[in-house]
Parts: C-alpha cells; sequence; structure tokens
C-alpha cells in the first residue's frame, strides 16, 4: 500500500552500485493519515513544468498551507513532438529540494528511464511517478523497476493512454516484483480517437475494474489532464470523491495563464483551495456508481454527436465539390439512376441497422436539403416547400430547377 510519508532505503540498492550517493534530506515529513477516507484525501499539487527556481518557490509557498500534501512539478516533459518545452531537466531537481527545507512540503516529479530515476534518487526525491506513455511500454516500466531495486521509494503508476487494464496493472506489478512495496495508481483518462469535451476521456469504469482487481492500491484522480481545461476541473474532481478514489494531483501554477506548458488547464493556488474547500463541503451521492456511469454514456453521446457533426461538415463540403465539377464540365445535372440507389440504399441499411426507414429518410431528406441550399452559388436553390422524400414524380415531369438539386448526389 502506498504510503508517502516514508521512503526506506537499502544499503545495497543499483544506484549506490551504479556510485550513486543517495542524498539525505532533513526535512520534517507530515504524516498523512486515513489517506482512503474523503475526509482527508491525499492533494497532489503543483505546476506542469518546473520552469524556473522563483516560479517553482513561488508556487510551493502559496500550496503549503493549502491542504496539499505533495507538490508535484515536471523535470522531464515528454511531448509529443519535438521543439516544444520539454523541461529543465535535473537543474530542476535543487529547487525541489528547496522546496523541501523551506515548506516542509514532500515533493515528486515524473520519470521515464533510469537516468531519471537516478538523478531523482541521488536529490532525494521523495515520491516518483510513471507517466501515461511509459505506462504503455513495458520495456520501459521494466528497466525503471530494475533501477528501483533495493529503494523502496514511493511510485505512482498514471493508466496507458489506451484504455488496456491489464497493462495497467502490469505495470504496478512490475514495480512490485521489484521491492517496491508502496505503489499507487493516479487515473488520467485515455487518448479520444476524434474530438472530444476533454483532452482526455475519463472512462471511470477502467480505474473502477483495478479497484476491484487491486482494492490494497491509492488510487488517485488527475482531473487536470482529464479536463484539459480548468472549467470542467470541478466536475471531474467531485466524481472521482464521489467514486472513493484517495486523492487528486492538480496543477497549479503561480500564474497559469502564462505557463510554459498546459496553460489551460492549471489552475492558481487561490483557486486551488476554493476548489478543496467546496468539495469538502459537498455531500456524497448515494449511488455514485451509477452517476459515474451515467457521465460514461453521456459523454459517449457527446462525443458521437461531435462525430455526426464532422462527417456532416465534410459531407457538405463533398457535395458542393461535386455540383462545382457538373457545372465546369457540363455533365447532366440529375441521374435518376443514381437517385433511386441512395433511397433504396438508406432504406435496406436502416432496416439492417434497426433504424426507422421513415426516419432516415426524412433525414436525408434535410441533409439533401442543406447541401442545396449552401450551394447557392453553384446550382439553383431548391424551391421553397419542395421535399425530396415527397416527390416521386419523374424528372422530365419536374421543373428544370428541381431537376438540378439532385444532381449534387
Amino acid at each position: 500500500m502506498f504510503d508517502p510519508s516514508t521512503r526506506i532505503q537499502s544499503p545495497e540498492t543499483e544506484a549506490m552500485k551504479a556510485g550513486i550517493t543517495i542524498a539525505q534530506t532533513n526535512m520534517n515529513m507530515k504524516s498523512v493519515s486515513n489517506l482512503s477516507t474523503h475526509a482527508q484525501p491525499l492533494i497532489i499539487a503543483g505546476p506542469c513544468s518546473a520552469e524556473t527556481e522563483e516560479q517553482v518557490l513561488a508556487t510551493a509557498h502559496q500550496l503549503k498551507d493549502a491542504g496539499v500534501s505533495i507538490f508535484r512539478a515536471g523535470i522531464w516533459k515528454p511531448r509529443t513532438r519535438p521543439g516544444s518545452f520539454e523541461g529543465v531537466g535535473t537543474p530542476g531537481l535543487a529547487w525541489l529540494q528547496r522546496v523541501q527545507r523551506e515548506t516542509g512540503l514532500r515533493v515528486a516529479t515524473e520519470v521515464a528511464n533510469t537516468i531519471h530515476v537516478q538523478q531523482c534518487l541521488q536529490h532525494g526525491i521523495d515520491v516518483l511517478w510513471i507517466g501515461a506513455r511509459t505506462t504503455a511500454n513495458p520495456f520501459a516500466v521494466q528497466e525503471i523497476a530494475d533501477a528501483l531495486k533495493g529503494v523502496d521509494i514511493p511510485v505512482l503508476v498514471k493508466n496507458p493512454v489506451n484504455p488496456d487494464v491489464q497493462l495497467w496493472l502490469g505495470a504496478i506489478e512490475r514495480l512490485e516484483k521489484a521491492g517496491i512495496s508502496q505503489t499507487g495508481a493516479i487515473h488520467r483518462g485515455i487518448s479520444p480517437l476524434g474530438k472530444s469535451v476533454y483532452r482526455n476521456n475519463p472512462e471511470w469504469n477502467m480505474p473502477m475494474t483495478l479497484k476491484e482487481l487491486r482494492p490494497d492500491l491509492m488510487l488517485i484522480n488527475d482531473p487536470s489532464h482529464i479536463a484539459g481545461n480548468r472549467e470542467l476541473l470541478a466536475g471531474i474532481a467531485e466524481t472521482a470523491l464521489a467514486l472513493h478514489m484517495d486523492g487528486l494531483m492538480i496543477e497549479t501554477h503561480i500564474q497559469p495563464e502564462v505557463a510554459w506548458s498546459d496553460a489551460a488547464q492549471q489552475i492558481s493556488p487561490q483557486a486551488l483551495a476554493e476548489l478543496l474547500a467546496k468539495l469538502s463541503g459537498r455531500p456524497l451521492d448515494a449511488d455514485t456508481k451509477s452517476a459515474a456511469d451515467l457521465s460514461d454514456m453521456r459523454h459517449s453521446i457527446d462525443y458521437i454527436d461531435e462525430q455526426l457533426i464532422d462527417l456532416l461538415s465534410y459531407r457538405m463540403q463533398v457535395a458542393a465539390e461535386i455540383g462545382q465539377y457538373k457545372m465546369q464540365h457540363g455533365l447532366p445535372v440529375f441521374q435518376e439512376e443514381r437517385w433511386t440507389e441512395l433511397l433504396e440504399k438508406h432504406a435496406s441499411l436502416a432496416s439492417s441497422k434497426n433504424l426507422n426507414e421513415e426516419f432516415i429518410t426524412q433525414l436525408f431528406d434535410r441533409i439533401h436539403q442543406e447541401s442545396v441550399r449552401r450551394q447557392h452559388g453553384v446550382l439553383p436553390l431548391i424551391p421553397a416547400g419542395y421535399s425530396l422524400q415527397a416527390t416521386t414524380t419523374a424528372p422530365e415531369a419536374l421543373p428544370a430547377a428541381q431537376c438540378q438539386t439532385r444532381a449534387i448526389f
């Protein structure tokens, strides 16, 4: 079970064998009791990235009396593409040591390889975490586990970027087999396949499944990376605590609007204090699991709706290109075979998907009309009151404008 108040070191660590001296600190470690209760959730807070020594210390000093147990800061930043700010590197670890001395807060940072581990141990970092990208790579996790043999330091593991609970659990087990007894998990959501209201979809069933498999593990929620937007933080944090998660990791910056990385999802220390005050005074739902399931389903609906809108937008673009092409090449406007084929195809597909044929016909009728409306500079507009669904008249009996409206499909 993860206990962030202690770190046990063996005299025969892999780091020592490599010639590294483990720095000892004289800081007064604060004990955190009842970590699994909502009365005292573990709060980990601090900037996404350690940018300057002044920024780190100013943020830490404002957080020390805000109910924060552990100060976090990214030293090495695994960015998606090169050229972005990738962290200050090893010099930032000395800044975290100053945070320890001046505030009494324990400090945590992310590690992604053996060198990171060795540098953190050398500087007396109290808690390590493994990021989502690293968790997804068993080889990388194993290297970190091997580097930690003989050092029982608390290690938290973020869920992988894909929804694979076994991969998440496997990363934790690799650490435990290396002798790490103080492990915990961080739920940070999964990468969306398309557009989403969240930066990472919460997929609440994923941490709940892990909790069922390993009820002994400390489970912390990272609402910052799920939200990607500070406006969504409160709702995510509330759901996490309602699901009996043991704590929160919230990115907090002295000036979030000018942060060098992930500015949109960070909040100020004052905003964090206000958020925690609201959460502590908010009663929990009686049926929190059902509430989370409903949240997941609503999120799925939101995601599907966004995909529908994207597809409709793309369809309108293609329809306009077809209309332009036919105008430029003098091609026949109406193609009866194509029109009949579409009607039959939509009806058949609707039936196979257990959808009402009339509903689908009406839906595509409106889509067709909107396609024509948007092409007023290419083809004549559809006559007022005209419905493609209702019209079954042969093309030669229709007014020319009505025939032309069908040319784009």
